[in-house]
């Protein structure tokens, strides 16, 4: 049989999804996925893989679905679907509702492969046996990761088969929770060899991202970064996950622009009933590209589309009403809220309950410390210190240098910091927005300025930048500390680059102390 191929204007053959989600799918990229099925059933299947490569769960879900009703012994639909009730790269997965499609086809495992006729077929079937079967969700992902990749031993040159493989590690590493950048690696070159292959592979590209979505490697996935976002705008994590590594590259203007355009896709499918997250995953990296980039005035616009949302199960100013995914807008709130603090350095000091976040009590802490508030920043420091998880321990070693930097214990304050730093080195590399909504390095970094250290200062923000790159504040941090040493060139350029990032922003005391600089210094 001839491979039939997914492609981007198959629009026509969409007349048996509901009218809301259309508009939806004009662009998902294209595949070749030869099976079983043909005609119209194939046609679907091809969609739902497509779409299913890009985590549009619901879309493919209804690809699926579409196939089911046309052929419902057609194994490969139900494979496709229980695929799209998990993202693969979160820690737990429920394997609940991906059974409970399984036996739709058949009531056993060994019912189900016998409706697979061919080889490669049962392969890719008795993988997701795998991960739907028995055991702990760490098992079963290493176990599927194992069963892909015989199965890629058997079809090396197969594209499916490596693209399913290659998210299949990333879905172990995720698990086992795997620092070594080992098998991220070679889940990237999988995903890169295929992207060569076919340019216009979702699953090739979007891979490619999330194995190289860390400081070292994100220079390996930005051809990627650019060609997903124009070969899958239908989906609305499509449009998202480039920023994974534009923002890598500290490249705020699209950080912005493409979260905003995942949040309208996330906007215009959802009905009541859906899930939110893809619209709050969007709206805070969007908020956070645009508190980069100095856009204050958007940032709050986000704060209220986040409040709007998690109002009684609100969804979006104006819009639909729905319960779900409110709980999470309303845990995002007071971290948006903070975080614009922390950015803007509009210092204010909250209230300090049981019931306040651990990034509004950061946000204290650094109001206080700013706004000479000892009390305020020993109450925050003291209700950090009682708080759970590796975050929170952070966050407490940062305020607790505050608070000992203010009571002129230089060695406490830096000895903390110095804590701080090896706690957040020993995690996994900073990607997506800044987490503490503090970064280690740049406070340390401002704190030794604080204590008269520019050249130990200057390290510091430099290490943030790598890790970090372009993030205004740490510039000018570097700024600062290199014209306190007297390496006025080095000043200058750090002076530029922040004067690039913040264009226009006059209004900013770090920009008028930039332009004051580079004038003083032609």
């Amino acid at each position: 049989m001839k491979p039939l191929r997914s492609l981007v204007s198959a629009v026509g053959l969409l007349t048996v999804l509901a009218a809301p989600a259309m508009g939806q799918f004009d662009n998902v990229g294209s595949i070749d996925f030869p099976t079983s099925a043909e005609g119209e059933v194939q046609q679907h299947f091809l969609r739902g893989v497509a779409i299913l490569h890009s985590f549009g769960w619901k879309q493919a879900i209804e690809q699926f679905q579409a196939a089911q009703a046309l052929d419902p012994d057609f194994a490969m639909a139900y494979w496709g679907e229980s695929l799209a009730y998990n993202h693969p790269l979160i820690s737990q997965m429920n394997p609940g509702e991906p059974r409970s499609v399984l036996e739709r086809l058949a009531p056993t495992r060994a019912e189900r492969l016998a409706k697979a006729p061919t080889d490669r077929e049962k392969g890719f079937l008795n993988a997701v046996e795998v991960l739907w079967g028995e055991g702990d969700h760490v098992t079963r992902r290493v176990g599927y990761m194992e069963a892909m990749e015989r199965l890629y031993d058997r079809y090396p040159d197969d594209p499916e088969v490596a693209a399913f493989y290659s998210l299949a590690i990333l879905s172990a590493v995720a698990a086992t929770g795997d620092l070594t950048q080992r098998l991220n690696v070679r889940a990237g070159a999988i995903a890169l060899r295929l992207s060569k292959e076919n340019p216009t592979h979702p699953g090739a590209v979007h891979y490619t991202i999330h194995a190289f979505d860390d400081p070292l490697h994100a220079p390996l996935a930005l051809d990627a970064a650019f060609q997903f976002a124009e070969i899958a705008p239908a989906v609305s994590h499509a449009r998202h996950m480039p920023t994974h590594i534009f923002i890598q590259h500290g490249m705020w203007d699209y950080v912005s622009r493409n979260n905003q355009s995942a949040y309208d896709a996330a906007r215009e499918l959802w009905e009541p009933g859906d899930d939110m997250g893809d619209a709050i995953h969007s709206l805070d990296w969007g908020q956070y590209g645009d508190l980069q980039r100095g856009d204050y005035e958007k940032a709050r616009v986000w704060i209220e589309r986040i409040e709007a949302m998690s109002s009684e199960g609100g969804f979006l100013e104006g819009g639909a009403r729905g319960q779900a995914g409110a709980s999470r807008a309303r845990n995002t709130v007071p971290l948006t809220k903070a975080r614009y603090i922390v950015e803007t350095e509009e210092w204010e000091i909250g209230p300090i309950t049981d019931e306040t976040s651990t990034n509004e009590l950061l946000a204290t802490a650094l109001s206080a410390a700013r706004l000479g508030d000892a009390q305020a920043l020993g109450l925050a420091e003291a209700a950090l210190r009682n708080r759970d998880g590796a975050q929170a321990e952070i966050m407490a070693m940062e305020a607790g240098a505050l608070l000992h930097a203010d009571l002129g214990h230089a060695d406490v304050a830096t000895r903390l910091m110095d804590q701080a730093q090896a706690a957040d080195e020993a995690m996994a590399p900073p990607r997506g927005a800044a987490s503490p909504i503090k970064p280690v390095h740049e406070l340390y970094g401002e704190i030794l300025l604080d204590l008269g250290r520019p050249a130990d200062a200057v390290e510091k923000f430099e290490t943030s930048l790598v890790r970090m790159p372009n993030r205004p504040r740490s510039l000018l941090g570097l700024a600062r500390a290199q014209a306190a040493v007297g390496n006025r060139d080095a000043a200058v350029e750090a002076y530029e680059q922040l004067t690039e990032v913040w264009a226009g922003r006059e209004s900013f005391e770090g920009y008028r102390e930039a332009l004051a600089y580079l004038r003083a210094s032609q």
